[in-house]
């Protein structure tokens, strides 16, 4: 028993020490692993690109259909398939119904506002290279899918104006989440 207590009392400083080396650490200020600079307002504002269903952010610029069919035809049609139809990703066009068994959320059928889908193609796509694509490349890919999914004609231009003030045919199909909100 003797020699377990001295055993014991030896190992004490090495207790103390690992003790105080735990509390020194959870007291210290996070460093972190001092990856990269705080970001400047230039960097900030590149990257504030939000559009919101009302136009509200939206850039200048402008593009149609016919414009956006050969840029889709180039960037596209390989994952999405010709038409927005058959390819490896998502549909985008079809003219399917949102209330038979086998419900078609594509562009056309389910999307409540053609501004979202202008944000969504100028954040994300095309998924190889997203942000590649300039403002009116980005209109222009709208107009085209707006057209095949017989939203707008292939001549309607569509800029900040014009694609805010498009009427989708979903736009009243969801219903309001936050409290006062109204369907619109």
């Amino acid at each position: 028993m003797r020699k377990e207590r001295q055993r014991s009392v030896r190992q004490l400083p090495k207790l103390a020490i690992a003790c105080f080396a735990l509390s020194a650490a959870c007291s210290a200020e996070p460093e972190g692993p001092r990856l990269g600079h705080p970001a400047s307002p230039e960097e900030i504002a590149a990257k504030d690109i939000n559009v919101f269903p009302d136009g509200t952010g939206l850039p200048p610029g402008k593009g149609t259909a016919r414009e956006g069919k050969v840029l889709y035809d180039a960037k596209c049609a390989s994952c999405h398939g010709p038409k927005g139809i058959g390819g490896s990703a998502g549909e985008l066009a079809g003219g399917g119904s949102l209330t038979g068994p086998h419900p078609d959320r594509n562009i056309g059928t389910y999307w409540p506002y053609a501004t979202t889908l202008f944000d969504f193609i100028r954040r994300s796509m095309p998924l190889d290279a997203p942000r590649s694509l300039n403002d009116d490349q980005v209109y222009a890919v709208t107009a085209y899918l707006l057209h095949i999914n017989g939203i707008i004609d292939d001549r309607t231009e569509m800029n900040a104006t014009s694609l805010a003030r498009v009427e989708m045919p979903n736009r009243h199909g969801f219903i309001p989440i936050w409290p006062g909100e109204k369907a619109r």
